[in-house]
């Protein structure tokens, strides 16, 4: 069936974490037990409590289920309206079936969904809501799309690594992209891609096709993070945004809120000083949430929906990066 409108908007957006907290306190007496002193490194990185998967029974899957299910309660649809599912995540609790497959099937949609999994490591959710806005466009037939973005992090850490281990949080978002012939809605991205740093960082770190030999261990399966500069996808941030203003005419008075990464604190104030702009557009929610990967951009815009930030017409910059360099930058009127 094709529908009418032509304009790709966020319906509603959702997000789910774990019940069990874990401080900062945890994570400085591990590494003080090894000789090593993060205090610094976590307050640069903006931590303080993070939400960590304790139930055995819980992965990736199950939060973006629980994400899926609660954007559809919000939002007021059923399964069947779904036309679409994307998955997003650098953490699927399987690689086959697809966990969007999987989900079709907890949610028991219809057999016209189109169903399919995305990975751009920590970009991913944002790349696939991108992707899934530009597929809606060229397809009149789609009119509700979900997209989840859920990573399970904190298992594949290694204990041994501050980097990673202190830093990461498990949680999941869904969104609800609907066709509309309202005002609004996706409006323009840009990627920027830097494949020259693409081994910095590294799962499973022994590559697939080892993970079943006999003289690996679970530390050589486990992430492995070569320390770099992390600022270095800054600059990029910058002129994108800046380009992205330029050719839909706009300027960033003209923008409400940055829902961008929220893997360093630090990236999100370099930033913010390098578009000459006051940190109350910018919303942060890695000090409660850690870093939730793929999700996190839109844990932070529904932060921002809930305590009255972003409002429906606002414009709002979703930006994220993922490994290797790998970085969309994505413009939306709500």
């Amino acid at each position: 069936m094709k529908h009418t409108g032509e304009n790709i908007r966020i319906r509603n957006a959702a997000y789910y974490h774990p019940q069990h907290i874990v401080g900062n306190d945890y994570y400085l007496d591990h590494f003080a037990q090894m000789g090593k002193d993060i205090k610094r490194f976590l307050e640069v990185m903006g931590r303080k409590n993070r939400y960590i998967i304790k139930d055995e029974n819980e992965n990736s899957l199950t939060m973006g289920l629980k994400a899926a299910q609660k954007v559809l309660e919000d939002a007021g649809l059923q399964s069947e309206d779904l036309d679409m599912i994307v998955f997003a995540s650098q953490t699927p609790e399987y690689t086959y079936p697809t966990n969007a497959l999987l989900l079709h099937n907890k949610l028991q949609c219809k057999h016209r969904t189109i169903t399919l999994d995305s990975n751009a490591n920590c970009a991913g959710m944002v790349a696939a809501v991108e992707q899934a806005s530009r597929y809606m466009q060229s397809n009149p037939s789609i009119r509700y799309a979900l997209i989840t973005g859920s990573d399970y992090s904190s298992v594949n850490c290694n204990t041994d690594d501050e980097i990673t281990y202190s830093n990461f949080g498990d949680a999941a978002a869904a969104v609800i992209l609907e066709r509309s012939s309202e005002a609004g809605g996706f409006t323009d991205s840009l990627y920027y891609t830097d494949s020259e740093g693409c081994e910095n960082i590294m799962f499973p770190a022994c590559g697939l096709s080892n993970i079943y030999r006999e003289d690996i261990t679970a530390e050589q399966i486990r992430i492995r993070w070569t320390p770099f500069d992390g600022t270095v996808c800054v600059d990029a941030a910058i002129a994108d945004i800046k380009e992205l203003l330029s050719r839909n005419g706009l300027t960033t008075d003209d923008i409400s809120a940055f829902c961008l990464s929220q893997f360093s604190l630090k990236n999100i104030e370099l930033i913010q000083e390098g578009l000459g702009l006051s940190e109350e557009k910018f919303i942060y929610v890695g000090d409660e949430f850690g870093y939730t990967a793929t999700s996190s951009p839109f844990i932070a815009f529904q932060r921002g929906v809930e305590d009255g930030r972003i409002k429906r017409g606002d414009y709002v910059f979703f930006w994220s990066v993922g490994a290797g360099w790998q970085i969309p930058t994505m413009l939306f009127q709500y």
